[in-house]
């Protein structure tokens, strides 16, 4: 398993962005030598985990939660054959293109090292947004890209480091339930009833996924321990 692409943004003028500025920073080159992953700060006010990745909606990017986003080249291959067109890494946004990993089955509270000293922890899927599909400027592709379900991971920063293109990465723990990257994305898109089974994932989900799963099991008559 291996980080074939460290890729970065930079704030650029969009049309397609909610972001009262008018900026986004999802179009994501591939980096040229190390970059620094650290801790960015809480949701709101936190950036990216990558130095000299630009997150230009906090509302929506960006913080703990959010520090870092990988997808596997697997899948940006499989997309390529679909909609006929190559696709770069970091065409999707990611910061971390993979090879050899199966991003969307790693399990929540999943953990990874990357390269010598990067610690990180799986802790969501992605979930396609309308500068998403501008970028892309693919037909119907928040509904395309959903029914593929191949969302890719948002990971923590559990211990910082450098890392660069070439660098191994190694799954260090994994957890003993199975919610997995994909179930979270079919929990929030197409298969709600899939919302009770993230619970399984225990203090690695946020507070408004533990709270929604907690509202359906109410709304279908059941309980769930808090």
């Amino acid at each position: 398993m291996e980080l074939l692409s460290v890729n970065l943004g930079r704030a650029t003028a969009s049309e397609h962005t909610d972001n009262p500025s008018g900026m986004t920073g999802i179009g994501k080159i591939p980096a040229q030598g190390p970059v620094e992953v650290r801790e960015p700060g809480p949701s709101g006010t936190g950036g990216s985990g990558l130095v000299g990745d630009d997150v230009c909606d906090l509302r929506h990017h960006g913080g703990t939660r959010q520090a870092v986003y990988a997808y596997a080249r697997e899948d940006l291959d499989r997309w390529e054959e679909e909609l006929g067109r190559p696709l770069r890494s970091g065409e999707f946004g990611e910061n971390f293109t993979t090879a050899g990993l199966d991003v969307n089955e790693a399990r929540l509270g999943e953990r990874w090292r990357v390269g010598a000293d990067l610690v990180l922890e799986v802790t969501a899927s992605r979930i396609p947004c309308r500068t998403f599909a501008g970028a892309l400027d693919e037909k119907q592709w928040v509904k395309r890209f959903t029914q593929a379900v191949v969302p890719g991971a948002y990971l923590r920063v559990v211990e910082p480091g450098a890392v660069r293109a070439g660098d191994p990465i190694e799954v260090v723990h994994r957890p003993s339930h199975e919610v997995t990257v994909a179930m979270h994305f079919q929990a929030y898109t197409l298969r709600r009833e899939l919302l009770p089974r993230l619970l399984e994932a225990g203090d690695v989900l946020s507070p408004y996924t533990r709270e929604k799963a907690l509202a359906y099991l109410e709304q279908q008559g059941g309980t769930a321990e808090k």
